[in-house]
């Protein structure tokens, strides 16, 4: 073959190859142009529809205090105006209320929230857990029953999983459903059950086939938590609340057709929104966000300040931070805060390529809960005695509220799975270890 054949060959391959590249690169662009115009739209709705309150105040602004009448009226319109728009679950169908919004939309979405320094109300345990579930897993008519409510927070549920004899193994669990007609008869009862005091409803594991093995037998049900036969006693923690409750079931009437998924079945369902419910409870690795962060150095250059470290708080110092080991461990846990919350977002734009998340959620929810107990004990530690007050004179309302938080925290690495559970699943599932 001569040389000018084979350049011959070579232009004729470009040339035929021409319109497809063409056309690729128009496509890109028009999507481009496509996600700036999403973006301006954003702007300008969030611009228009998020009250002050809600936002980080800007130069010279007074914040409104969040607990004031105003600030949770605003609170309760700026949720109505997101649910309406979707906004409140931006990638949900928006055939059932959501925001029908592609991945590269929502992204937008939350970088313009994040610059105008608020955040999407609603989160839940319907938005983050049941919810996506039911997506994944539940028939039409149960998708259309829920999920709107869920959108627009119009129901607030309990997830009744652990019991007294079942904890960190779940799978023994004994509370049991007895098909009458057209409806399950429950009788049990559920521990460390967050908010029931305060849920209208309940999604709930019971045992349907007590002779099955222990992982089989199990299904998935929803009901009214008003129904009779239901009792709530709330727990004192620690720290003083009482948001874990015990949770009674005497001859509760739950409807067939709530049962999510087949009879018996239930024990996958109950992992896959284990799996999403340590993804929302990573969450918290990010601290707060640019709030969390600002508290933690505006809170140790107060309390522990070149001026004097000596001296309670008791108004602006000069804000250069004195103890320096203090200042290394602020530094490594800020450090390690927007690592966390980097990693996060890059595994959750992952996470929706592949429909859902995986056993790496058991990575995020140990590490960020241990990252949060970090945390508080860093601002403990930055102030010093005035950390310690439970009640009465000589403390402000914040270092009282530190002191529970710091001891409500210690319950973060129990929650959703031990610490010691998660390790199992990251060893097991993640690293493949033999058992």
């Amino acid at each position: 073959m001569r040389s000018t054949d084979l350049d011959n060959r070579h232009y004729y391959c470009h040339y035929l190859q021409w319109p497809t590249a063409v056309g690729h690169f128009s496509k890109e662009v028009r999507s481009m142009e496509s996600l700036e115009s999403f973006r301006q739209e954003v702007r300008s709705w969030l611009e228009e529809n998020c009250p002050a309150s809600q936002r980080l105040p800007r130069d010279g602004e007074t914040p409104l205090p969040w607990g004031s009448p105003q600030a949770v009226e605003d609170a309760k319109l700026w949720l109505e105006r997101c649910a309406n728009k979707g906004f409140t679950c931006p990638s949900w169908p928006a055939e059932y209320g959501g925001g029908g919004l592609s991945n590269e939309q929502e992204k937008v979405l939350r970088q313009e929230v994040a610059a105008v320094g608020t955040q999407l109300p609603g989160m839940s345990f319907g938005t983050h857990m049941l919810g996506p579930v039911l997506l994944e897993l539940g028939n039409e008519e149960q998708k259309r029953r829920f999920i709107p409510d869920i959108i627009h927070n119009r129901l607030t549920w309990a997830q009744g999983y652990s019991e007294p004899g079942a904890g960190s193994d779940l799978a023994g669990l004994q509370t049991r459903a007895e098909r009458v007609g057209d409806e399950y008869v429950i009788n049990g009862s559920k521990i460390w059950t967050t908010g029931a005091n305060n849920a209208d409803w309940m999604f709930c594991l019971v045992r349907t086939d007590p002779d099955a093995p222990k992982h089989d037998g199990i299904s998935f049900i929803l009901f009214d938590l008003k129904s009779p036969g239901v009792t709530i006693s709330p727990i004192e923690l620690i720290s003083g609340a009482s948001e874990f409750c015990q949770v009674f079931f005497e001859d509760v009437r739950a409807k067939a057709e709530n049962l999510i998924g087949e009879k018996n079945k239930g024990w996958a369902i109950a992992k896959r929104l284990l799996q999403y419910e340590r993804t929302m409870i990573s969450g918290m690795g990010g601290g707060g966000g640019p709030r969390g962060g600002a508290k933690r150095k505006r809170v140790a250059k107060r309390y522990r300040s070149m001026a004097d470290m000596a001296l309670p708080y008791v108004g602006e110092k000069d804000g250069k931070l004195a103890d320096f080991a203090l200042r290394d461990q602020l530094t490594q846990t800020e450090m390690d805060t927007i690592c966390l919350t980097l990693t996060t977002k890059r595994v959750g734009e992952e996470v929706k390529a592949q429909k859902g998340p995986g056993h790496t959620a058991s990575m995020f929810k140990w590490y960020a809960t241990e990252l949060n107990k970090r945390r508080q004990e860093i601002l403990t530690t930055a102030l010093g005695t005035q950390a310690l007050g439970w009640e009465g004179e000589g403390f402000q309302a914040h270092e009282l509220a530190h002191t529970r938080g710091w001891l409500r925290s210690k319950g973060n690495s129990i929650e959703g799975g031990t610490s010691e559970v998660q390790m199992n699943v990251i060893a097991k599932r993640v690293l493949g270890l033999p058992d």
